[in-house]
């Protein structure tokens, strides 16, 4: 059983269209509406790989409701915590190449909401295999609060996150860290090269480091060794949960024992794959696997 933490969810909304014209008037082809956030994309696609998936974090209001009801339709067990705020919405506006989001800032957690939730992590890890911590902080919640969750698994984690939060969360050993070239720049500088920061991160902690680095693939510091991975040819699509799926495969690598460069052959895949599925948290699992042997997996030298 793996467990993902969302402390931040959201209902996410994204409209398909032609062309996104700053100012004008558009006529939308399609609109999906699923549950998000960056656990909830990662447990919808862990369980579409056959995975049992617990997904857990903090929603209120009619918004949380909404995600909580759409939770069992996508095969994950729902154990969010209930908190007064009203859970957030994003809204990613799809074209046939690219995407545009937007995101709300989430609820105001109460100190008493977050005693309370430490207490439920505490309860639900002690029954699964692997944490999977992701996504930004609701308003009130801690800076050092993946700290806290990863000090307090007791099992292996993944933690994907930005800013204050993954700078402080490091320093509590999680077995696999993966940020994107945004979060890296915000945490080191905008020159930073992924390879630095990945042994940075590994000197602060972090078992291994996973940078994701869009249509270009990966660069992974691990335990054995340091790897470019990167798919045969860029995708077109909508890649915000592209980072999602590639968490995904790591939790499935990282629970089996594989060797790394089997995980990150998948994670580069699965990650490519996503990109042509219509919102984040899907996968085109027939893409995925035709990609999976044709994914480069080199030392980066």
């Amino acid at each position: 059983m793996i467990l993902t933490v969302t402390l931040n969810p959201a209902l996410d909304l994204t409209y398909e269209v032609d062309t996104l014209v700053p100012g004008g008037e558009h006529r939308v082809a399609e609109v999906h509406q699923r549950p998000g956030g960056k656990g909830v994309n990662v447990a919808r696609i862990l369980a579409a790989l056959g995975e049992s998936v617990t997904v857990t974090g903090l929603a209120g209001g009619a918004t949380g409701t909404a995600v909580r009801a759409a939770l069992p339709g996508c095969g994950v067990t729902d154990a969010f915590m209930e908190i007064g705020g009203e859970t957030r919405r994003t809204v990613v506006v799809a074209e046939p190449a690219t995407a545009t989001g937007f995101w709300e800032p989430g609820p105001e957690v109460t100190a008493a909401e977050w005693d309370a939730f430490l207490a439920h992590h505490r309860t639900l890890v002690s029954t699964v295999d692997a944490v999977v911590l992701a996504g930004s902080l609701p308003p009130g919640v801690p800076v050092d609060a993946y700290a806290h969750l990863i000090g307090a698994a007791g099992v292996p984690t993944i933690l994907d996150a930005d800013g204050e939060a993954l700078a402080t969360a490091v320093a509590a050993r999680p077995d696999v860290v993966k940020p994107n070239a945004r979060e890296l720049a915000r945490l080191y500088g905008p020159d930073t090269d992924a390879r630095d920061a990945g042994r940075r991160l590994r000197d602060r902690g972090a078992g291994a480091v996973v940078a994701t680095l869009g249509s270009a693939g990966l660069v992974a510091d691990t335990p054995e060794g340091v790897y470019r991975a990167a798919p045969p040819y860029a995708m077109d699509g909508n890649p915000t949960g592209a980072g999602d799926a590639c968490t995904a495969a790591l939790t499935i690598g990282l629970l089996e024992g594989r060797p790394w460069t089997e995980r990150l052959r998948d994670a580069t895949a699965l990650s490519a794959a996503s990109v042509g599925a219509p919102v984040a948290g899907e996968v085109d699992l027939a893409r995925y696997r035709w990609l999976r042997r044709s994914v480069s997996v080199e030392p980066y030298r």
